[in-house]
């Protein structure tokens, strides 16, 4: 199989807020997505840091293993804590971060807290990530539905993030998954998703013909309902053809 070409767009923006504490970048088969938590400037500088550190480890390699995409997390984490221990300012800064590693034939990923990855064949939703949040605890359990973790009142309330204390403990996907041309991936943070349903996202990807295409659509949307001070919001698309 000849590997895939893999086309991307991304956004970010304050939305309502005076600063974007998210980050994104990607680079040689690696797309990365932080949403800073803390405070500006503290989310601002751990999203940043996250972003770098993983990039810098996991682009350009070959398919990098789980074991690696877990490795360049903890990495990160462990950079995030020295720089709190350092700037004592900024030692409530976390961050969340999902991550989307591609040779053109397989991909694999892996996240912490609630900024989300979703993969897409036939222009349906195959699979997306699950939160690390208190309403996903909750979906899980069976205490309320998936569609109640969008706007429940504890959905802030993360159980894992980068520049706690203690581990990072991602979430890897181990087996990498074959793609086909068609296939598509979005990843995005929680200000993004909350006011985009993956219904919508099924249809208005239906109605593009390109990963700018796409993420447009999918940004007026967010934009047409969102309160005047809604949060900063970030995503990438990818298509591979």
């Amino acid at each position: 199989m000849s590997a895939l070409t893999l086309s991307t767009a991304t956004l970010s923006r304050a939305g309502g807020r005076d600063a974007n504490e998210d980050a994104a970048a990607h680079r040689d088969g690696c797309w990365v997505i932080a949403d800073g938590l803390g405070g500006h400037p503290g989310g601002e500088v751990a999203a940043r840091i996250a972003v770098d550190r993983v990039l810098g480890a996991l682009a350009g390699a070959p398919l990098p293993s789980g074991a690696a995409l877990a490795q360049a997390i903890a990495d990160a984490h462990r950079a995030i804590q020295e720089h709190q221990a350092r700037d004592p300012r900024l030692e409530r800064m976390r961050t969340t971060l999902v991550l989307l590693v591609s040779d053109g034939e397989r991909a694999r990923w892996a996240h912490v807290g609630d900024s989300r990855l979703y993969h897409f064949r036939g222009g349906r939703l195959r699979f997306q990530t699950a939160d690390h949040s208190v309403p996903q605890a909750l979906a899980r359990a069976g205490e309320i539905r998936p569609d109640e973790i969008r706007f429940h009142e504890d959905r802030n309330r993360l159980l894992r993030t980068l520049g706690n204390e203690g581990e990072a403990r991602p979430t890897v996907l181990e087996t990498p998954v074959a793609m086909e041309s068609g296939d598509a991936f979005l990843l995005c943070t929680d200000g993004f998703w909350e006011y985009v349903t993956e219904g919508e996202m099924e249809v208005l990807l239906a109605k593009s013909a390109s990963a700018d295409d796409w993420l447009a659509a999918l940004a007026a949307r967010l934009l047409a309902r969102a309160a005047p001070d809604h949060d900063n919001y970030t995503a990438t698309a990818v298509f591979a053809a």
